[in-house]
């Protein structure tokens, strides 16, 4: 094997090795993707089904809502702030672009607490709903389950008025002026109201107990990686092959060349030995 040959070899590993290890940074991103998947499904399994509590049990005044209280049933009674009522737009519903009907509820302890009741399609003519239904008036008892407000919108994205890009909770604060009185960590998704209305919006899917593709993407990266050094092995082992091809083919070429020139050399002998005579 010459030098050329060897520094070739060594740039097809090279490229093997830099392969590999790319594909085992995406590998662990998909297992750590896998990892985060099954911690939310193994929360929504031990909170979905509990009995529902007092909101003041979960989120004391002045507390904050923890993450491990995700989906956990609540129960807030007060009243609607039925004026505040904000849509939020772009929302995967029914196979369509759907909106959310967030209406802030000022408790009995004086807090506000946002309340998504569910979700309407767009309007016929029109991308927003045709009609909102009303919440009731008075006194009423929501139930529902606990939800971590959303980022704010990237890219500066705004909304119509009367509309919200996300449930960004400090921006709803803003929007219905109960900044300060808003629970500004978590909202309630709403499961039931007493008393109900006569008309509501469409209710909100329970969650999906999809694991994902996660796990899966990552042993196609660890294959991916195999493939690499398999795929290097078989050019170097192709190019031995035909490199020995070659040389084979050489040596039958001088095996059929040399009777040849033994002849030419008996007959110039012959031709000499009659010269000379």
């Amino acid at each position: 094997m010459n030098k050329e040959t060897a520094l070739r070899w060594s740039g097809y590993v090279a490229m093997a090795i830099v392969f590999a290890i790319a594909c085992a940074m995406l590998s662990n991103w998909q297992f750590s993707r896998n990892a985060e998947r099954d911690a939310e499904l193994t929360l929504v399994k031990n909170n979905y089904s509990r009995e529902a509590v007092p909101l003041a049990e979960l989120i004391p005044e002045g507390g904050a809502f923890s993450p491990a209280d995700e989906w956990r049933p609540v129960e807030l009674t007060g009243e609607y702030l039925t004026r505040k009522t904000l849509l939020v737009r772009n929302r995967p519903h029914g196979g369509t672009s759907a909106f959310e009907v967030l209406v802030p509820l000022r408790t009995d302890d004086g807090r506000v607490v946002l309340v998504d009741r569910g979700w309407l399609r767009p309007g016929d003519d029109q991308p927003e709903p045709d009609s909102i239904p009303a919440p009731p008036s008075g006194g009423v008892t929501v139930t529902g389950r606990l939800q971590a407000g959303e980022p704010a919108a990237r890219d500066g994205r705004v909304a119509a008025d009367g509309q919200v890009p996300t449930i960004d909770l400090g921006l709803i604060g803003q929007e219905t002026g109960q900044s300060g009185l808003m629970v500004d960590s978590a909202y309630v998704l709403m499961t039931d109201e007493t008393p109900r209305p006569a008309e509501r919006p469409n209710a909100l899917e329970d969650p999906s107990a999809d694991p994902g593709p996660y796990l899966s993407y990552a042993i196609q990266w660890i294959l991916f990686a195999v493939m690499g050094f398999a795929f290097i092995w078989y050019m170097i082992r192709t190019e031995i092959r035909h490199r020995r091809e070659d040389e084979e083919s050489g040596t039958r070429q001088r095996s059929r060349r040399t009777p040849s020139r033994r002849r030419d050399s008996d007959m110039e002998a012959e031709d000499e030995l009659l010269d000379a005579r």
